[in-house]
């Protein structure tokens, strides 16, 4: 349970993240970036979704990692060697794992440094179960954080980050990882934003904002009374 005490300081953070989806991870993104004072982003992986924005979960995977390059050339960020991609494809099952340099990539980095390592998964965790199952004893070594699935009051488990991999979740769930569960519904519902919102206070932020500002744009054509869930 100390794994999950209030941390102090400046964290060690791996996000891992569906990043072309829609346009919500991409504020997750940037905000990590630009928090040096809490967050020590030591790596960004795309992970794989699919949805109308893809035609499969192995070119979900590919268009996220091309999203995250975009932002970081955006923000003037020039260490895209701390960029990886994940899988190209869900667990086959809850003892099957799926080889990328994502989850090799985080094994390795929680075997350095100091404290535990939080990777904070905010779209199918696929990349974490892989992790998980070629080396199980990264439990002890990391903490997860996910965005997924509903609170357990809820009446359905129904969520696209969890129906995206169950099997995936399933290994994470029956881990024994230090784990922080950030339900979808009446949760990260909650962080909404406007397009009026966007244009008075993102807009102006330079490259990134307007990029970020332009995105949520033309996600959705009819805006009268819309807001957009930013969820991570």
């Amino acid at each position: 349970m100390a794994s999950l005490a209030l941390p102090e300081g400046q964290l060690r953070v791996v996000l891992d993240t569906d990043t072309y989806n829609e346009v919500d991870d991409q504020f997750a993104v940037v905000h990590a970036l630009l928090s040096p004072e809490r967050i020590s982003l030591e790596a960004l992986y795309a992970g794989p979704f699919h949805n109308s924005r893809s035609a499969g979960p192995r070119d979900g995977m590919e268009r996220s990692y091309d999203e995250i390059i975009r932002l970081l050339e955006r923000l003037g960020v020039s260490e895209t060697d701390r960029v990886f991609k994940g899988s190209g494809r869900y667990l086959p099952s809850a003892s099957e794992h799926v080889v990328s340099d994502a989850a090799a990539h985080m094994i390795e980095l929680s075997r350095s440094g100091e404290g535990p390592l939080y990777v904070a998964a905010i779209g199918a965790i696929t990349n974490v179960a892989s992790a998980i199952l070629l080396d199980p004893g990264i439990a002890e070594r990391i903490v997860v954080v996910w965005l997924g699935g509903q609170p357990t009051h809820w009446p359905t488990a129904k969520e696209f980050n969890l129906r995206q991999d169950v099997p995936a979740a399933q290994v994470v769930f029956d881990s024994g990882v230090p784990f922080v569960h950030i339900p979808c519904a009446t949760v990260a519902s909650h962080l909404l934003t406007t397009i009026s919102e966007l244009a008075e206070y993102v807009k102006p932020q330079g490259d990134i904002g307007r990029y970020l500002f332009d995105i949520c744009q033309s996600y959705q054509k009819n805006q009268y009374a819309w807001s957009k869930e930013i969820w991570d």
